[in-house]
């Protein structure tokens, strides 16, 4: 006796073959879905709590817009990460796409009003790094 059993599935079995699992369509999620918990340190950490994404926030604080303008930084943000957290970014409404200002095809980025109220914490991280960790200098200076 053969038994079939029918289950339904998101995404159908051809896809295992001609789709890599990378570029299968996915569900879109709210932020409110993917946070790990309601504390807004935790949810704000979510945004931008790595090593890199303060830093392209800070970049655009001091004037930089463009991909090539983050990649001459001094921290040297490998660009595949920079890809990555532009996009974080742009999915949390921290920035905007905007006409490059030289006129070209390619866009550049600025910050909303989310992102510019960044502004005060990366002033508060500046100030501690100068007082509290010996060696540290302002590097850059805006554009």
């Amino acid at each position: 006796m053969q038994v079939t059993i029918l289950v339904e599935c998101k995404y159908p079995a051809w896809q295992d073959v001609v789709m890599p699992k990378a570029a299968r369509p996915r569900a879109k999620q709210s932020a409110a879905e993917t946070r790990r918990s309601p504390c807004p340190v935790a949810c704000s950490l979510d945004v931008f709590g790595d090593r890199w994404t303060l830093l392209i926030v800070r970049d655009l604080i001091l004037g930089r817009t463009r991909f090539k303008d983050f990649t001459a930084s001094p921290e040297g943000i490998p660009t595949n990460i920079l890809s990555d957290r532009l996009e974080r970014l742009l999915r949390n409404g921290v920035v905007k796409q905007v006409p490059a200002a030289d006129g070209t095809k390619r866009l550049g980025y600025q910050l909303t009003a989310k992102g510019l109220a960044l502004g005060p914490l990366l002033t508060a991280m500046r100030d501690w790094g100068l007082k509290w960790e010996k060696g540290t200098r302002v590097l850059l200076e805006p554009a």
